[in-house]
């Protein structure tokens, strides 16, 4: 087995060689990390740090737009050339094992986020960037790994598996969140003001134990991915060499990306598609908890029921992609989520449908009591269906694409592709909501950069296995 993958040369192990255990570690490196995107920057951390930590609503999804901006412009520069270092230097587990020791440290560090303490609301936005930075740099390294694990025909159902355990995954988390907050709920009795384990609720324990609570998963679940999944041979190179060799190698990548026209198609499209993707996932949570006055029980149970249909929809889309490929899996979720994006920005605390006017929201009321609640979460389930297949497809399609020489070098570029659209859509969310003192404003950006991806994802000719793209 060792000559074998010798054989295949740097970065490629043989194809099918994976066991199945190995397959299933891999996609549980998704499990371990879900939480940083479902728990902090998405249903529960993230609407905390905006409506309580910042003045108000408006000026936290401007703060939001700006922390999230700047570690996507660390990522994508960062990206693309370890990427190359790794193709020259073989194995892909030390590097995700940096960044994720990385992610670790700005998770447990939002236990400090206590609103009102000096320092605090900096604080936590290093933190916030520290831990971006360091999950998406270690994603980088495992989608690279990828290709390596099981046949070309295989790879939609394999990342689709990955995207589904990760759901899944922040499913439990949020459940977590949920009883921890309401033991109630779970039949606990607790004394008044106080969450499970004595937390506070007044100095909202509950949100900033999110982070180390996080970070202690992380740990546990990532841990088959380092002990059973095959790493790329070490191809005798060592680190400066490697940065050195990596760098030249990527330059003549971008050179030669005038050769690979469809690859670069389809990067670009990606890069433009992926800002509307990137914008849902960091913004969406922000925006309900603010336009109805969310606390984190409704957060919670929000989050619940839109990842129970993201994980349905993740798995059925593994199934899709090998069905009609990458390409119009892409596309099908990516009109979904803009049609469902329209769909929310229809509804206000006193109206749906943009006109029609209903009675507003009330603090303290049932649990999505109201008609434009209800609205919004058929809305938001719709994302939630779209949203797994949209970047488990993307994924798989770099898979079907890239050379099986340079899947480190492509998928280096696919990252930087991704994470530099994480830095111009939420960079302009921040801006255009700051100028116009709109949360509605500055949300419809998606939808530019929803239909204009779609436009040029249109043009890539798609390769699903051996022989020429189609």
């Amino acid at each position: 087995m060792i000559a074998e993958a010798v054989a295949a040369g740097p970065g490629r192990l043989p194809q099918g060689m994976a066991s199945r255990r190995a397959q299933l570690s891999w996609g549980l490196f998704d499990w371990a990390n879900q939480p940083v995107f479902t728990v902090i920057t998405t249903f529960i951390f993230a609407p905390y740090f905006t409506g309580v930590m910042a003045a108000d609503a408006t000026e936290g999804q401007a703060l939001w737009g700006y922390v999230q901006a700047f570690a996507g412009l660390v990522v994508a520069l960062a990206s693309p050339v370890l990427g190359a270092m790794a193709d020259r230097s073989g194995p892909r587990k030390p590097y995700i094992l940096v960044f994720q020791a990385l992610t670790i440290v700005g998770l447990v560090a939002l236990w400090w986020a206590v609103p009102g303490s000096p320092g605090a609301l900096w604080l936590t936005i290093v933190a916030l960037t520290v831990l971006t930075i360091g999950a998406e740099l270690s994603i980088v390294f495992n989608n690279a790994l990828l290709p390596t694990l099981v046949p070309p025909e295989r790879l939609g159902r394999l990342s689709g598996l990955g995207w589904g355990l990760g759901y899944v995954g922040g499913l439990i988390a949020l459940f977590a969140v949920l009883i921890v907050s309401r033991p109630e709920m779970a039949g606990i009795s607790v004394p008044e003001g106080e969450a499970l384990f004595g937390l506070s609720q007044a100095s909202h324990a509950v949100e900033r134990l999110t982070g180390p609570a996080s970070a202690l998963w992380l740990v546990l679940f990532v841990l088959p991915m380092f002990l059973f999944t095959p790493d790329v041979p070490r191809a005798g190179r060592g680190g400066l060499r490697a940065a050195a060799e990596g760098l030249g190698q990527l330059r003549r990548t971008l050179e030669k990306l005038r050769g690979y026209r469809n690859e670069a198609l389809f990067l670009a499209a990606f890069f433009i598609y992926n800002n509307g993707v990137s914008a849902v996932i960091a913004f969406g949570g922000v925006y309900f908890a603010a336009t109805f006055g969310w606390g984190t029980t409704q957060l919670g149970i929000f989050g619940i029921i839109v990842t129970i249909f993201a994980a349905i929809g993740c798995f059925a889309g593994g199934w899709l992609d090998d069905r009609i490929g990458s390409k119009g899996t892409v596309a099908i979720a990516l009109l979904g989520m803009a049609a469902a994006t329209v769909g929310i920005l229809s509804l206000t605390a006193t109206a749906v449908l943009f006109f029609v006017d209903t009675p507003p929201v009330t603090a303290g009321g049932p649990l999505f009591g109201s008609l434009q609640e209800q609205i919004g979460l058929l809305f938001a389930i719709l994302i939630g269906i779209c949203l797994g297949p949209a970047q488990s497809a993307s994924r798989s399609m770099i898979g079907r694409l890239a050379p099986p020489q340079m899947f480190g070098e492509f998928y280096g570029l696919f990252a930087l592709s991704g994470r530099a659209s994480a830095i111009l859509a939420p960079l302009l969310i921040g801006l255009v909501t700051q100028i116009s003192d709109s949360r509605r404003l500055g949300i419809a950006v998606v939808l530019v950069f929803l239909f204009v991806g779609i436009g040029l994802l249109l043009g890539v000719r798609e390769r699903r296995g051996p022989g020429p793209a189609t």
